[in-house]
């Protein structure tokens, strides 16, 4: 039987426009039904499937089905679902699930296009529905909703340059047409803009400010497919890799960590820690080996899994106790069990303890760094996952295991614990068994890598060890630092009054010009109405300049004054048209 060639994320999208006219129940319901029902028609999907058609005038490929594809797009359709069924169990309204679809949809759809104008045209989809979801919960959310669509923006116009640059250099929008991205310049346009997506040091300040300000089952969704579309996308850019976009996942995987440890807003904390861990996606990508490049992607597989579990987790915290900060809870293992089970294997997943799916493909990204002889890249790696470590300890030991929280509360909803117990089921299974996420990752078949030997065993062993000594020689230490600054402490002000600066110096200088030509046309009016009088006036100033009179009569204060004021007015005059001509020439 041959299956009817639909994109994937028709059906998401769908449900999306339809759900807000339905109530919650039906409105769930279907967007369960749609996300759990394209994950197996994208496996049933025949390798090099496609679906070709015209966007904007251009011929395009809407849907194209390989290893990677059928990856991205299942992983994806398939946590929607969970997504779907922790948001009605937490109170989400309609409109925000049907936002959280669209965001879904588009994501299926940039990683199942066949070409950069394709991609780039669902990219730009997916940054309105993640904004949308954001800013759908109001509060502090809109105000942080405004910088993550400014970030985005700036990100999907680097894109879209680098992608009309390729088009002008090799005439197709085709990924076949060329080898990734084939020019310098592009290329740097190119990796600045997914930078932005993926979370590269200082292009990062998006995403801490962001997921920890929406409902906490939007974070869900936020922490899945902004910054994993930006991996697949920098596959596109370098598909055979790129030396420095590997250092960068190293510096990526360090800082994010350590940035994570100090911060005491639970989802903060989280957040920081995706920039950690899509810095050894990037990393892979950027090593670009066999190896390197199936432990990317079976690192973006594992991170979805056990970082949607660490935000629900969490978010059931948020949920029955309200507050958002490690310090204002403690001793929850007591009273949210399951919980504290579900967050002990994401925790442990996420810091890739041996048993758990972390530990199978951050060792394959290491593993390809050592056999590549980047002894450096290793080292940040390795710091990377040492500062993951203790940031997980401290999260859990300050919310579950120290303290006494002081109220009566109730473990996860039925919904909640459904959606956890899934895909820590998940995280265990795919930890035991590698084999099977070798089965889906692009290259799994041709690498040859053991999962359980003594060193990969003792190397995530000492990782552990080295994280629970850190924390117990930095804990209290940790407990008196405060607020630590990060890039955005100097770009928000910087934005804020840069930009009051120019609006405020345009508007000006506009008014300016605008007194200058309105005097100058009453004057030309009044001239050309009173031609005789007008001449006798200008003859009288002309005869009364050529008359000799000493310095000290000719130059009075109010002359001076009078000539100052033109000559500032000359000035700004000359800085305004210049001005103009930057901005509008």
């Amino acid at each position: 039987m041959t299956l009817p060639l639909i994109p994937p994320f028709v059906p998401v999208l769908l449900v999306a426009i339809l759900s807000p006219f339905f109530s919650r129940r039906i409105s769930h319901a279907l967007g369960l039904v749609a996300t759990a029902v394209v994950v197996p028609y994208i496996w049933l999907l025949p390798e090099g499937a496609l679906i070709s058609g015209s966007l904007f005038g251009f011929s395009t490929i809407f849907l194209y089905v390989d290893s990677l594809t059928r990856l991205m797009g299942g992983i994806f359709a398939f946590i929607g679902s969970i997504g779907i069924i922790y948001s009605y169990a937490s109170d989400a309204d309609t409109v925000q699930t049907a936002f959280a679809l669209s965001y879904v949809g588009t994501s299926i759809g940039a990683v199942f296009a066949g070409d950069w104008l394709t991609l780039v045209f669902f990219v730009e989809l997916m940054s309105i529905g993640s904004t949308l979801l954001v800013w759908h919960y109001g509060r502090q959310a809109v105000r942080t909703g405004f910088r993550y669509a400014l970030w985005h923006g700036i990100g999907g116009s680097l894109l879209l340059a680098a992608i009309a640059w390729q088009y002008a250099t090799v005439n197709s929008f085709l990924f076949t047409a060329a080898d990734g991205i084939v020019s310098t310049v592009p290329q740097v346009l190119a990796v600045v803009g997914v930078g932005t997506m993926v979370g590269f040091i200082g292009l990062h300040t998006w995403l801490p400010d962001t997921y920890p300000k929406p409902h906490i089952a939007a974070s869900v969704f936020l922490c899945v497919y902004t910054t994993k579309t930006g991996v697949y996308v920098m596959y596109r850019i370098f598909p055979e890799g790129q030396l420095a976009v590997a250092y960068m996942g190293g510096g990526m995987a360090v800082f994010g960590a350590f940035m994570a440890l100090m911060q005491s807003d639970m989802r903060r904390l989280l957040s920081y820690h995706i920039q950690s861990q899509v810095g050894y996606m990037i990393a892979g990508v950027g090593i670009g080996t066999t190896l390197a490049t199936a432990g990317a992607f079976g690192h973006v597989f594992n991170h979805i899994l056990y970082k949607s579990l660490l935000f629900m987790t969490v978010g059931v915290v948020i949920y029955r106790t309200g507050e958002e900060s490690l310090e204002r809870v403690g001793g929850l293992a007591r009273k949210l069990p399951v919980t504290t089970v579900a967050f002990s294997i994401a925790a442990l997943s996420i810091a890739g303890f041996p048993g758990l799916n972390g530990f199978v493909s951050k060792g394959m990204v290491l593993s390809a760094a050592e056999y590549g002889e980047m002894e450096t890249l290793w080292w940040l790696l390795i710091l990377g996952g040492v500062g993951t470590f203790l940031s997980f300890i401290k999260l859990g030991y300050y919310v579950f295991f120290h303290g006494n929280y002081d109220g009566e509360i109730h473990d996860a909803t039925r919904g909640q614990k459904v959606a956890m117990g899934i895909v820590a089921g998940l995280c265990v299974l795919f930890g035991v068994y590698p084999s099977g996420l070798f089965s889906i990752v692009p290259f799994g078949s041709e690498i040859h890598y053991e999962t359980f030997t003594l060193g990969h065993i003792g190397e995530g062993l000492a990782l552990a060890i080295a994280g629970v000594l850190g924390f117990a020689i930095l804990r209290r230490p940790l407990k008196r630092i405060g607020r630590i600054p990060d890039f955005d402490d100097v770009y928000n002000p910087a934005v804020f009054f840069g930009t009051k600066a120019i609006v405020y110096g345009a508007t000006n200088s506009f008014a300016r010009i605008d007194q200058f030509v309105v005097h100058l046309t009453t004057g030309t009016r009044w001239l050309l109405n009173n031609p005789e009088l007008g001449v006798r006036r200008i003859t009288a100033i002309v005869k009364q300049s050529n008359v000799a009179k000493p310095r000290d009569e000719n130059v009075t204060l109010g002359t001076f004054r009078a000539g100052i004021r033109q000559s500032i007015a000359i000035i700004v005059l000359v800085l305004a048209l210049l001005l103009f001509v930057l901005l509008f020439g």
